[in-house]
């Protein structure tokens, strides 16, 4: 309810610092490896999908089985306060309705290799964005760690690079997709610091359905059925889509957005141990250097803010 000078009583910044600024517990570790498990693999089941859908149907298959996977919990319906709904719209827009779409349409330009080494810049994004909004620095551990993590997908990157092509539309739209990633996850963290991580993702995922769902319905014609495809929507949705954002959102809460965000660091490491173990793949040298450079940053950022 609103005050005599019509001003709300709880008003939320426009970000915060995380709750926990002392070096990673075990705890927020398992959350950012529970990201980087569930998103690592994602690539294999978006493959399988697009096997048989349209991209527009796969987007529309994971963010509807997400919101039907949140749905099942009962904290998932926590009540929120009126004004802090507009907030929770716009993320569900920024974070997962825009980006969602973009990602397949930026593909049709630039290969995936390139998409993955450019959505490695998320934390810098999500460091700048904090800068602006909490009109402080960050920390010179959480800086240089955020640094060499990116070096570190960088020297991932290389070995797929070859040959790849990037045409300047396709590399914008991933670049627009990536800032509005940093700044939802700054956006994000004040609202699961008051009412947790599953009622806000709920709703933003019932938002973002509202301009995904046409764009589904208008790639229905050009998809055909096969049930492997089909059946890798249920992890894709479920876990990639309804689970990891959870986890996520909780790690930004706990820690702030930019030291959670070196959990994108992580991804390309677990989707190059499933292309060996699964997939036979080949490991470069500049992978292994980039992996140890990922660990080493990741561990300079998780110490205590300075």
């Amino acid at each position: 309810m609103a005050d005599d000078h019509g001003t709300s009583p709880n008003p939320l910044p426009a970000t915060a610092t995380g709750t926990n600024r002392e070096a990673f517990r075990r705890s927020e570790w398992g959350l950012l490896a529970g990201i980087a498990l569930i998103w690592g693999s994602s690539f294999l089941f978006i493959d399988i999908g697009l096997d048989a859908f349209q991209p527009g149907v796969v987007t529309l298959a994971r963010v509807g089985l997400g919101a039907i996977t949140l749905s099942l919990f009962p904290r998932s319906r926590k009540q929120i306060e009126p004004e802090h709904l507009g907030r929770i719209a716009v993320l569900g827009i920024i974070w997962l309705g825009i980006p969602m779409i973009i990602f397949p349409i930026a593909q049709q330009w630039i290969d995936s290799s390139v998409t993955g080494m450019l959505n490695a810049a998320v934390p810098i994004f999500s460091t700048i964005w904090a800068t602006i909004l909490l009109r402080t620095f960050p920390g010179w551990k959480q800086t240089l760690g955020i640094g060499i993590g990116f070096v570190g997908v960088l020297a991932i990157s290389i070995p797929e690079l070859g040959g790849s092509t990037a045409e300047a539309l396709g590399v914008g739209l991933v670049l627009l997709a990536v800032i509005l990633y940093g700044l939802s996850a700054n956006l994000a963290v004040p609202l699961q610091q008051q009412y947790g991580a599953l009622p806000v993702l709920f709703r933003a995922q019932l938002v973002a359905l509202i301009i995904i769902v046409p764009y589904g319905l208008l790639q229905l014609n050009g998809s055909t059925w096969a049930w492997d495809s089909a059946l890798a929507m249920i992890p894709l949705g479920t876990l990639g889509t309804g689970l990891a954002f959870v986890l996520m959102g909780t790690l930004f809460g706990r820690v702030g957005a930019a030291r959670g965000s070196i959990a994108i660091y992580f991804v390309p490491i677990v989707a190059i141990a499933l292309g060996v173990g699964i997939l036979d793949e080949n490991l470069h040298p500049a992978s292994i250097v980039g992996v140890g450079l990922v660990l080493v940053g990741a561990w300079i950022a998780s110490r205590k803010e300075t």
